[in-house]
């Protein structure tokens, strides 16, 4: 098999975008779309991947990070231009290179692995990927010859009105021989009404250099969709949200509204769990089997294990274990660990703590920088209060504990297995195991104070 290299444009701003963010950076599905395309570009089991920079150059390297190489293209004057930048790289290499632009993030592994074994099939020096257009406004037309061949790629700025007329688009993706390419890059040049150097040009040098050069057809327009602003980024997020939630519901999700249910691309979701309307699910979240989520639902980079039931809650960066009931109304921070059969009720937050199997905080409750044992019952209302200010500290809840309502732990305190907390009370000391904590004030009843202040 040929060496195989890849070129990914990222170098454009995307002015009509109307952003400060860099139009490649702009996220669909909850990821940017170069990123979209460099994992998809990445299953085809590249030798080397170029990403062309130009315009937020080092926050796209931030993003992409070690699984490219890099090309700077300091002065954006086209798509020949920029795919010359990686000469560098790439000149003297035998083998394929496949160009894609970063701004499509629809495109899928398999449909250039297609690409590219059409290429080699044909011998061809140049390939092009193209599609069908209901509306082909904008984009590049492929010109066939009589014995439909490819001929020529006209931008649909230098197009004449026949020309126009043609449907079949240029996709913006190739495959080219890796030294055809760059030897046919010398002889581009930008005499057309952009004054760029345009990469199709390539195509129509070899072709009159008697090369070969062949065209590969997608029958699906919809992953080939560029996004240029804000209306096609939208576009975008609507047909990759369709095509994740239909992967998930063919693996054995259910999804009851799947029009409203929002899932990354990197989720996984076990068989027979349930994703209720409005939920979100995003990062690199991973769901087990036979679990409820939502509805109106939010969970990011969380691992949580099988028949979890999730309401109306919020989960971030966290663990949850196995048959655990959360919500309606529950917050989970960054760095917290539930463990399995625990219930957290709602309005109850938990924030980087460890939260042992079979405790309970039912309603009303702040739980944070704590350990929390095992069979632990933390009555409602009760807190811990982790912060004087200016540091924080831990609070320790040992086994068998029952914390009484509107309980205040006072960090760093320790309380001992099987103790329990007297409802109401504000805990400054380690209580030891076994021991009733009772610290609050002695009630006194003023008989007949209440006729007074009537008075």
């Amino acid at each position: 098999m040929s060496k195989r290299y890849a070129v990914i444009l990222a170098a454009g701003q995307g002015t009509r975008m109307k952003s400060k963010l860099y139009k490649v950076l702009h996220p669909v599905c909850g990821k940017p779309m170069v990123q979209h395309v460099v994992d998809q570009v990445s299953k085809l089991q590249m030798d080397r991947i170029v990403t062309i920079i130009g315009h937020g150059a080092e926050l796209v390297q931030s993003q992409l990070g070690e699984a490219c190489s890099y090309a700077l293209q300091e002065e954006q004057l086209g798509t020949a231009h920029a795919v010359i930048q990686a000469r560098s790289i790439l000149e003297d290499k035998e083998g394929i290179t496949l160009v894609v632009c970063g701004d499509t993030p629809l495109i899928k592994a398999e449909t250039m692995e297609s690409l590219v074994k059409h290429h080699e099939e044909a011998k061809a020096k140049a390939t092009v990927l193209t599609a069908y257009a209901d509306d082909p406004t904008g984009y590049g037309r492929i010109i066939r010859n009589k014995n439909g061949l490819v001929e020529k790629i006209v931008e649909h700025k230098d197009a004449t009105e026949e020309e126009r007329t043609v449907r079949e688009i240029n996709t913006g993706t190739y495959c080219f021989d890796n030294r055809a390419l760059f030897e046919a890059l010398n002889n581009v040049s930008n005499e057309n009404v952009q004054g760029e150097y345009y990469l199709p040009d390539v195509i129509e040098i070899l072709k009159n250099a008697g090369e070969t050069v062949t065209a590969y057809q997608t029958d699906d327009f919809e992953e080939t969709l560029g996004v240029n602003d804000r209306v096609a980024l939208a576009k975008a997020e609507t047909i990759l949200r369709k095509r994740i939630n239909e992967f998930h519901m063919r693996n054995g999700v259910s999804i009851i509204d799947p029009d409203h249910t929002y899932i990354g691309s990197d989720v996984e979701i076990g068989q027979d769990t349930i994703i209720q309307p409005g939920t979100i699910l995003s990062g690199n979240t991973r769901i087990s089997s036979d679990c409820t989520i939502g509805p109106n639902s939010e969970i990011s980079n969380c691992l949580i294990g099988e028949g979890t039931v999730i309401r109306q809650s919020v989960a971030y960066d966290s663990e949850i274990g196995s048959h655990v009931n959360i919500g309606p109304f529950a917050h989970i921070r960054p760095q917290s660990q539930i463990h399995d059969e625990v219930k957290i009720g709602n309005f109850v937050e938990i924030k980087k703590s460890v939260f042992g199997k079979g405790s309970k905080a039912s309603h009303l409750s702040y739980i944070g920088d704590a350990e929390v044992g095992s069979d632990v019952n933390i009555g409602c209302g009760s807190i811990t209060v982790n912060y004087d200010g200016k540091k924080k500290y831990l609070t320790k809840i040992e086994d068998d504990v029952f914390i009484g309502c509107n309980s205040n732990l006072v960090a760093p305190v320790t309380i001992g297995n099987g103790a329990y907390v007297a409802a109401g009370s504000t805990v400054t000391q380690d209580v030891p195991g076994n021991a009733l904590a009772i610290a609050r004030a002695r009630q006194v009843n003023k008989e007949q104070y209440a006729d007074k202040l009537k008075k």
